[in-house]
This record gives C-alpha cells, structure tokens and sequence, in this order.
C-alpha cells in the first residue's frame, strides 16, 4: 500500500508540515531533523504525489540531465555527482544521453519538459544551441556544463586552457621538446586545451608543428585513439610525448605503445584529462589533468536550484581550475637537456 505523509511523520516522530518542509525544501528546519525526515522517506519509499503538485503549479523535484555519453567514465562519475547531490535536496534525477547529435538533444530536452522537470542540467554535445534558447525563453532553470553559450545562461567549466598549458608545461619541464597532442575534435574544450598547448611551446621557445596535433571525435574510444597514435608514432615525426585530450585517448596510446613494443615512460610519455577511476587503473597509472568532477556536479546543482528557487542573480560562468596528478606515465626525457 503506497505510504502517505502522516506515514512518515508519525514514524519520523515529527509533524506533517514539518515532512512536508523537507519535501519542499523551504521553510526552517535542523539539518538532523532533515536527515531523519529523509530517511524514513527512504526506508518507506515513500513518493511525494508530484503529478498533483504539477497541476497546482508546484515542484515536481525532478531534474533533468542531458550528457553525451554515458559508457565515459567521466560522463557517468559526473551523472553520479549530480544524482547524490540531488538525492540530499529530496531530488530525483531523470538522466539522457545524447550521443553528441543534435536530434537527440532536441528530442529528450522536449521529453524532460514534457515530464515537468524543475530544471535542467545540460552537459557539452553537439554546438547547436536553438534547444538551450527554447528552455531559456521557455524559463526552465538552465545549466550547461563544459560548453561554450553566447546566450544568458549559468556555465559550469573546467579552465581548458589552464588543463592545457599545465599538461604541456609539465612535459616540457620534463625534457620533452617534440610533444604530440590528440584532442576532441568539433569541442570548445579541445579547442581551448590546444590553445594552453601553444602558449606552453611558445614560452619555452618551441615552434608549434602542426602535423603533431591530431584530433579524435568527440565521443572518441579507446580504439579510436590506440589507431591515431598509432599513425603518429609510426611516422617520421614521431613525437617523445603525447598529451591525450581525456583518459580514454591516453588509454588509447598506451596501447599503441605497446603494440609498437615501445616502453611506457621509457620511450613515450603519455598524459590524459579528467582523471576518471580508468586513469589509475592502466598500466603503468596515468598521469592526468584532474578536474573535480564531485565540485562540477555540486556547483551545477547550486546554480540549477538557485534558479528554481527563484534567487535573483546575473548569469555565471564558473570556471573550475585543473590540477596535474603526477603518477607513472610520464618521465624525464635526458637526452634534450
């Protein structure tokens, strides 16, 4: 039998209006009491009726995600953050992946509306942007995430360029001279990242070679990046290091090293992005570009719930700095000092 409000008050030992200040997120309340209230929720499975809440014009406490590609581990790990983040709020998550097409994107963002979300998260695609004025004029409380707006909308990012200048700088410092890059093609952030890229060359007196700058798609695979590597290791040019524009490609070098018997730090150095749980588990452990994936997803369910509780602010663009994470993949390269 589906359980009601007065179940879990007189379980929680609590008033209804007090149940119902935690349904609703408002109101005065201790932080112990919310978390009691929460998990007798839980442990009844109890559900706030949302259908009549949206017909009298309240909150149906669901949000709504859009990402790409939920077999990335960055994807997914993110998804993870914004689902925990969401269930503390009394939130439900309703998750769609695009696949990085734009008819997708049209097609689960006029879904998700149809489903009454409160808001809507919206992680970087394709660079259509004509849904996100939709849901703008529309007044659905929007975030998109590690994606390029012109429009007025909160943007929630990682500083590519910085991820880029570090990652090359970190290479440099280590003796490399001739250092490959394979980026997300058709991405912003690719685009960003190969920008730090130049000016790290640059400062340390490097000219940039283009034929070492290779791009993958943006929803790139493991093989995909193994068979670029592998055309730019078995060239003329071939480079002592390669930065990876995300784990999945530096795990694809990897194993164009291997395949070519060349030693992982020894004779390639390789670098990723993201530092998904993929990073530490190849062999040998990759160094990356850490983004706090956890402070991404928390920061965007801040700025969507500001939103819908209607706080009156301007617009954001919230860049979140990347840190190198040094493991064993990268290595001093003597013979250019």
């Amino acid at each position: 039998m589906r359980k009601t409000i007065y179940d879990v008050a007189k379980e929680a030992r609590v008033s209804t209006a007090t149940v119902s200040k935690v349904v609703n997120n408002s109101g005065r309340i201790s932080n112990k009491t919310k978390e009691k209230v929460l998990r007798v929720m839980e442990e009844l499975n109890y559900q706030p009726n949302s259908a009549a809440s949206i017909l009298n014009g309240k909150l149906s406490y669901s949000i709504g995600l859009l990402i790409p590609d939920l077999a990335n581990p960055f994807f997914s790990e993110f998804s993870r953050s914004i689902e925990d983040c969401a269930h503390e709020l009394g939130y439900s998550v309703l998750i769609c992946s695009t696949d990085f097409k734009k008819a997708k994107e049209v097609k689960y963002s006029t879904f998700l509306q149809q489903k009454k979300v409160d808001g809507m998260i919206i992680v970087s695609g394709s660079q259509d942007e004509a849904f996100i004025k939709d849901l703008i004029d529309l007044k659905v409380p929007t975030v998109i995430v590690n994606r390029e707006s012109t429009m007025s909308v909160d943007i929630v990012s990682v500083d590519d360029f910085i991820g880029g200048y570090e990652a090359t700088k970190h290479l440099l410092e280590l003796g490399h001279r001739k250092i490959g890059t394979i980026q997300l093609g058709d991405l912003a952030l690719g685009k960003e990242r190969i920008r730090g890229y130049q000016r790290a060359l640059d400062e340390f007196g490097i000219k940039y070679d283009k034929s070492l700058t290779l791009f993958s798609s943006p929803s790139a695979t493991i093989i995909e990046g193994k068979e670029i590597a592998l055309e730019i290791l078995i060239s003329k040019n071939r480079p002592t290091a390669i930065f990876a524009g995300n784990d999945i490609l530096a795990l694809g070098v990897i194993q164009a090293a291997m395949e070519l018997e060349l030693s992982i730090p020894e004779d390639l150095s390789v670098i990723g992005f993201d530092n998904t749980v993929i990073s530490a588990m190849s062999i040998p452990p990759l160094t990356t570009m850490a983004q706090s994936i956890q402070d991404m997803g928390r920061v965007s369910m801040n700025l969507v719930m500001e939103e819908i509780k209607g706080v009156q602010k301007n617009k954001q663009k919230i860049l979140l700095r990347p840190e190198l994470l040094i493991r064993k993949s990268t290595k001093e390269f003597p013979n250019n000092f």
